[in-house]
């Protein structure tokens, strides 16, 4: 990667990024094509990332974290997806879907109880919101959540829920007054080893495999009210301001799929011969890889961007969706594309398991679709250039 002037690193960038880049060309690298393969959660991985501080980069110590910037997370989380998207997503998810909704939106006590834990790594947290008929469109969700006294008795079932299977804490969201719409919804954070949570099945996911997906269904789960995660109603509004947070870490994802399939093609065009010289001689093999390169220092702006205009807000109080939104939908779309290309340049290797060029490509998919499609994201965009609601 080359040093970008515009966005001149610290010290203290430069040491976790070159942490997570080492920890991650050698501890996962190696497996990634493994556990993609099974479809088995990394646990020993995931714990030591969370020992090495990368579950909860912008965590406050005293929650268990590393208390650093978002910059340092993108630029950690992007060495981690370089080597397997899978354990940057579980990352990612812990990072912002879980911890910094928390962080913003939960008292003291929640943060001490929901946060420490997750950021340390000794626990996995989770974000559910998506249900089987309510996936863009959030707010026609069905889970309900009755007060009953001290509690609110939650029924529904959810979908796709990343790190469901494994994940001890769960940022939850359910209709609390259903003749409100959207304004109807409130937050919860579940403790999911309680009675009521069932873990449904796990999805048989075209890629990012090692990072465990599943339903979670609620039969008449008992949440406390202390455990409501700011006020009644205020849920969509949480939901999606953290979505803002995920879509940073999509972006960069993307961006670290993007990189490791671009840094294999180039190396494959320089090395495999055809007509008697490198296929990187042609011109055909060599615009792919101008447009690659070209496509990938884009989307680090626009991520990276994303990622101060982030940082700035923690003063401010603002919204960064619009920088968010262009950073996911353009880094999404150049991985897609990149990984596209990077298979067609080794030909019938690239097709094959033997290199992990078609994983990129099989990953790459699913950053157009998650925390907002590029739809959702085009929409998002032009409503806000545009003043509407």
């Amino acid at each position: 990667m080359s040093e970008l002037p515009i966005f001149p690193l610290t010290s203290e960038h430069k040491m976790i990024r070159d942490a997570a880049r080492d920890f991650a060309q050698n501890e996962i690298a190696p497996i990634a094509a493994q556990f993609d393969e099974s479809g088995e959660f990394p646990s020993k991985t995931i714990k030591k990332m969370g020992e090495m501080g990368f579950m909860g980069i912008e965590v406050p110590e005293k929650y268990g974290g590393a208390e650093m910037d978002t910059l340092a997370y993108v630029l950690a989380l992007e060495e981690i997806c370089k080597a397997d998207a899978a354990h940057g997503v579980i990352m990612s998810v812990n990072n912002s879907l879980y911890c910094h909704g928390i962080l913003k939106f939960g008292t003291e006590e929640q943060k001490e109880r929901f946060v420490a834990p997750v950021a340390s790594g000794e626990a996995i947290g989770a974000y559910s919101l998506t249900e089987p008929m309510s996936g863009s469109d959030a707010g026609t969700m069905k889970t309900r959540a009755v007060l009953d006294g001290d509690a609110y008795v939650i029924n529904g079932r959810k979908s796709w829920v990343t790190s469901g299977p494994v994940a001890e804490y769960v940022v939850l969201f359910a209709v609390t007054d259903p003749e409100k719409g959207s304004k109807g919804v409130s937050a919860f954070l579940i403790d999911a080893n309680q009675p009521g949570l069932i873990r449904g099945k796990k999805e048989p996911k075209l890629g990012i495999r090692a990072s465990a997906t599943s339903e979670l269904i609620f039969e008449d789960y008992r949440c406390p009210v202390e455990n409501r995660l700011g006020a009644e109603g205020e849920g969509f509004k949480i939901a999606m301001t953290v979505l803002d947070a995920g879509r940073i870490g999509i972006a960069t994802q993307a961006l670290g799929i993007a990189e490791a399939a671009y840094e294999a093609a180039r190396q494959y065009a320089t090395e495999r011969e055809a007509f008697g010289q490198k296929i990187g001689q042609f011109q055909g093999t060599g615009f792919k890889i101008a447009d690659m390169k070209t496509r990938i220092e884009a989307a680090r702006l626009l991520t990276y961007n994303a990622a101060l205009a982030k940082e700035k807000t923690k003063a401010s109080g603002g919204r960064y969706s619009l920088e968010a939104s262009m950073a996911k939908l353009f880094s999404s779309e150049t991985a897609m594309y990149v990984t596209h290309q990077a298979v067609q340049i080794h030909g019938g290797m690239g097709y094959s398991k033997e290199l992990p060029v078609e994983r990129y490509f099989r990953d790459a998919k699913i950053t157009e679709i998650y925390e907002g499609t590029s739809e959702i994201q085009r929409l998002v965009i032009s409503r806000l250039e545009m003043g509407l609601k």
